[in-house]
């Protein structure tokens, strides 16, 4: 995995997830991520600029609305493929009138789970 919001330490600021999602061509991109896709399959779907799907692209993962994998190919020209990453967002008003934003992930398939500890059994090697 390249980029995983549910093995991250650090939450998303409310601030950095409304402004992901305060964008129309953010929003467009995770209503066609109905299975991961790689930026390539998104631009055929959306009607967004390559250049600007990118930026979308990183905004989202970002404040860990995307989750970002490697799709490895046998030709050696590996892909980055993004699926949504929450199911979804609470924003709460704090004691200090401050905005918190608090993300529900979806559950993870044991896939995921035995891709985790592999990763994990490799960092302590």
């Amino acid at each position: 995995m390249v980029r995983d919001p549910l093995t991250s330490d650090a939450a998303p600021s409310a601030e950095d997830v409304c402004a992901a999602l305060d964008d129309p061509d953010s929003r467009e991109i995770i209503r066609h991520l109905d299975e991961p896709m790689t930026a390539a399959e998104l631009n055929a779907r959306c009607d967004i600029p390559q250049s600007t799907l990118y930026r979308k692209l990183e905004s989202l993962t970002e404040a860990t609305l995307l989750e970002e994998s490697t799709e490895i190919r046998r030709d050696g020209h590996h892909a980055s493929k993004y699926g949504v990453a929450f199911s979804e967002i609470t924003l709460a008003l704090e004691d200090d009138n401050t905005l918190s934003a608090r993300i529900e992930r979806p559950p993870r398939t044991a896939d995921e789970r035995l891709a985790d500890l592999w990763s994990e059994v490799r960092e302590e090697l």
